[in-house]
Parts: structure tokens; C-alpha cells; sequence
């Protein structure tokens, strides 16, 4: 998913960097306004956690990999798309600038896709289909968040002439559809394993009843 230095070309990741830099904004104003002494360690788990499964990818043809993407994880467990784009914001930029895992000119890119689209997608997936079942719900909001994304990496490289739109969708969205089936079925679980030890620790929680009992 990371898409790396040279295939986005000026002024086209500006663009992306000025959208990202006004999600981070959005992002720190929740976190000032949300984030408690209970879920600050909580965010510093979720991120070292991303920041590993991140680290386990494969090689997609035409310069980019595949990996799953944790957003919507976040999102869910913390209660906000905000805070999705906060923490793998932390993450990519660690990522890119120390260990030069996608790039410093497409760090605006890469923030947009995975935090952005990531998160929201995750997010708002999940908040539709929770009252019908919540295990469903997580699966699909793990599931498309990474496949959504991994299509807006698609096509911003084929507007970026990086290559065809068509292959771009073909192997991106392929890899992706795959690797979000494991990431729809880790994130169950996770979710799962943190309600029953911890129920507290759910944002959600505090506005509905049971998210995954249903």
C-alpha cells in the first residue's frame, strides 16, 4: 500500500500533502478533546501494533506493496475516524522518515489513503451495519477499509502515469481484496478479545450497548 518517493510527481503530492496536513489538524482537535488518561496508553498499543503488521508486506508489481492496514481497528476501538488518521499519521511518518518504508514526497499520499480513507471508511462501514450484526460489521469494516484504499492508491497513480488504470485496480484491488480477509478476520478477533477483557476501553461502548454480541 505504501506507495514510494518518484511515482507521484510535483505538484500532484502537494495535493495530497495539503489535504493530509488539514485531516492531521481535525485529528489533534479530537484527540485534545477526546483522548484520556485511559486511552492514550490504548492509542500507544494500537500504533506499535500497526506499525508491526505494517512492517509484514509483499511486493505488488509496479512499485507499491501489500499489507493490511489496521484503520479501521483503530477507528473502531477509539470511536472516531479521527482517530484512525492520528495514528497511522504517527505511523507513516515514523515509517517514512526512518526507515524510508514509502517515501517522504508521498507521505502526503500515503497518510491520505490509509488514515483518511482508511479510517473513514472503516469507520462509517462499521456504524452502518453494527445493529444488524456486529461481528459482520467488523469484518466488513476491516475488509473494506483496506480494499477502498487500496483503490485510491490505484487510481491517484494512474492519474500520477505511474501505470494503467486498469492493471493499477487489477493488482492493487486483487492484493488488497485478499490480504482484507485476513485483516477483516485478525480484527474480529482483536476486537473481540478487548470487549471481553476490557469493555471499558471502548469508546463505542459508551453510546450503544453490545458492539459485537449481535
Amino acid at each position: 500500500m505504501h506507495i514510494p518517493d518518484g511515482l507521484i510527481p510535483f505538484p500532484q503530492y502537494l495535493i495530497y500533502y495539503a489535504i493530509s496536513i488539514i485531516a492531521i489538524f481535525f485529528a489533534l482537535r479530537w484527540a485534545r478533546n477526546n483522548l484520556d488518561e485511559r486511552a492514550i496508553p490504548l492509542l500507544a498499543v494500537l500504533s506499535a501494533g500497526i506499525f508491526a503488521i505494517q512492517a509484514m508486506n509483499i511486493p505488488i508489481p509496479f512499485g507499491t506493496s501489500g499489507h493490511m492496514m489496521g484503520a479501521a481497528l483503530v477507528a473502531i476501538i477509539l470511536g472516531s475516524p479521527w482517530a484512525a488518521v492520528l495514528v497511522l499519521s504517527i505511523v507513516l511518518i515514523l515509517q517514512g522518515l526512518i526507515y524510508g518504508d514509502g517515501g517522504v514526497t508521498a507521505l502526503g499520499v500515503n497518510i491520505f489513503n490509509m488514515g483518511v480513507v482508511g479510517g473513514f471508511v472503516g469507520f462509517y462501514t462499521y456504524t452502518s451495519l453494527k445493529n444488524v450484526n456486529g461481528k459482520f460489521a467488523v469484518f466488513a469494516a476491516a475488509w473494506a477499509s483496506i480494499f477502498i484504499a487500496a483503490i485510491a492508491a490505484a487510481l491517484e497513480l494512474a492519474i500520477a502515469g505511474a501505470f494503467p488504470l486498469d492493471l493499477g485496480l487489477f493488482y492493487m484491488g486483487g492484493f488488497h481484496a485478499i490480504i482484507g480477509l485476513i485483516e477483516g478476520a485478525i480484527t474480529v478477533v482483536v476486537v473481540l478479545a478487548i470487549q471481553n477483557v476490557r469493555p471499558d476501553l471502548f469508546s463505542l461502548e459508551k453510546k450503544s450497548s453490545e458492539v459485537t454480541s449481535k
